[in-house]
């Protein structure tokens, strides 16, 4: 099995069961044993088409004399696969980019289109950087050029102006830096790097984030000493500062209500000083095995992992946490970079979205003390999963209120964004909401 065999298949599995392009590639890489390299090749290439795709089929289209869409499957993946090789990787030669995407036709039982696939490559290899020119229309041209669906290129111009959307859209195409938050009770920040440059992994302490460290060149992380040992976790940036902006302290009582995979459980339990009591939860009961898990190779013994629908009310825990901390189900659109294929998710399926995060939101006010504190967020952008939320929550219930906090980056005087183009992180949302007295 080739790399290019792994990201046809992994693309394939996308397209006909709807899977995530990381949990499949995942799968196929653990199933065939490739070799670093080739693991590596075939990542690159699911990541590019999902990222690219439209761009792709743009110039492919002008090379073939049949629309695309009405080749057979999966003619349409192996050309983007062939293209995307062609155009954006300059260590593959063009003969064994075109080669062996014929050679894909052939051993997908599509040997008769296989001289389809050679020629359309071919002409594309040939033009070089005399590609055809992209659509006139502004707009168009924008959803074309970054590979993003025309209903969420229109929402943030809505939301942005047209230089910030082509911003925003711009860097989702970016891959994301790796980043690690140091784990304080088996280490130090600069002990860590110490570790990891001298194990040859390129690591840098994150710009403002104090405890965070971005890593590059270092390949699978589960295999570095310092990841097994437990010294580190990975978690983005933004996902850190939920912790920050709650204040969590030392022998606080936390519940985190939607808690896997358990990053925002752990970054809590490190502010802790794994001293006090989290509860972290999920509604299905193999993901916290994972936090369990996590848990046990940190060193933590502070977290205790439930399975809870967090819409449903469980009397024992009515005013008894501290802190809550309230991560609900979102669209994922603040995380586009590191999951390309969220893009192109049905934008219909977003409408029912607040209403969730809202029960969501309202039951688990309903576990904080009073004079306790409960942190909304979201991995999304879109203010009607954010402030929408929460500003509906705030006129229902009167017994909370918006309140400021502190980051690095300065006194956040109510709720915020970040955005990945603006702040360098994940598109996220954060607010602070006391519970009054």
């Amino acid at each position: 099995m080739s790399a290019r065999d792994s990201a046809l298949r992994v693309l394939t599995a996308c397209r006909k069961s709807g899977a995530w392009a990381d949990a499949a590639l995942a799968a196929e890489l653990k199933r065939e044993n490739l070799s670093p390299a080739d693991a590596a090749l075939a990542s690159r290439i699911v990541y590019g088409v999902m990222q690219n795709r439209t761009l792709l089929d743009w110039y492919l289209s002008a090379f073939c004399t049949q629309r695309l869409e009405h080749l057979q499957q999966p003619l349409p993946d192996i050309l983007r696969i062939g293209a995307y090789q062609l155009l954006f990787l300059d260590k593959v030669p063009d003969s064994a980019a075109v080669s062996e995407s014929v050679e894909l036709a052939k051993a997908s039982k599509r040997g008769a289109a296989a001289g389809l696939v050679n020629a359309v490559l071919r002409k594309l290899a040939r033009a070089g950087k005399q590609l055809p020119p992209l659509p006139e229309d502004d707009l168009e041209r924008l959803c074309v050029g970054t590979s993003h669906p025309r209903w969420l290129a229109e929402r943030m111009i809505e939301l942005l102006g047209f230089a910030g959307a082509e911003a925003f859209l711009c860097g989702n195409n970016v891959t994301a830096p790796l980043t690690v938050r140091v784990n304080p009770l088996k280490t130090t920040r600069d002990a860590l790097l110490d570790e990891l440059n001298g194990a040859g992994v390129s690591a840098q302490p994150h710009a403002w984030v104090p405890d965070s460290i971005e890593l590059s060149g270092a390949g699978d992380l589960s295999t570095l000493p310092a990841f097994y040992r437990g010294e580190c976790t990975v978690q983005d940036p933004a996902a850190r500062l939920v912790s920050l902006a709650a204040g969590i302290r030392p022998g606080q009582r936390v519940l985190d209500v939607c808690a896997a995979p358990g990053g925002k459980s752990f970054s809590a339990a490190f502010d802790m000083r794994n001293e006090g009591a989290i509860v972290a939860c999920d509604l299905h009961e193999n993901k916290l095995k994972r936090i369990r898990d996590g848990a046990r190779r940190l060193g933590i013994t502070c977290i205790e992992a439930k399975a809870a629908d967090g819409r449903e009310f469980r009397s024992e825990w009515q005013n008894a946490f501290d802190v809550v901390l309230c991560d609900v189900p979102c669209s994922g659109l603040g995380i586009i970079r590191k999951k390309p294929d969220i893009r192109w998710k049905e934008p219909s399926a977003l409408s029912a979205l607040p209403a969730l995060q809202g029960a969501i939101l309202s039951n688990a006010a309903r576990y904080v003390r009073p004079g306790g504190v409960l942190v909304y967020s979201t991995c999304t952008v879109l203010p009607e999963e954010n402030e929408g939320v929460t500003d509906a929550f705030l006129r229902d219930n009167r017994s909370f209120s918006y309140e400021s906090f502190e980051l690095p980056i300065g006194t956040q005087n109510g709720p915020m964004t970040l955005w990945p183009q603006k702040h360098g992180t994940d598109g996220f949302y954060i607010a602070r909401l006391r519970k009054n007295t």
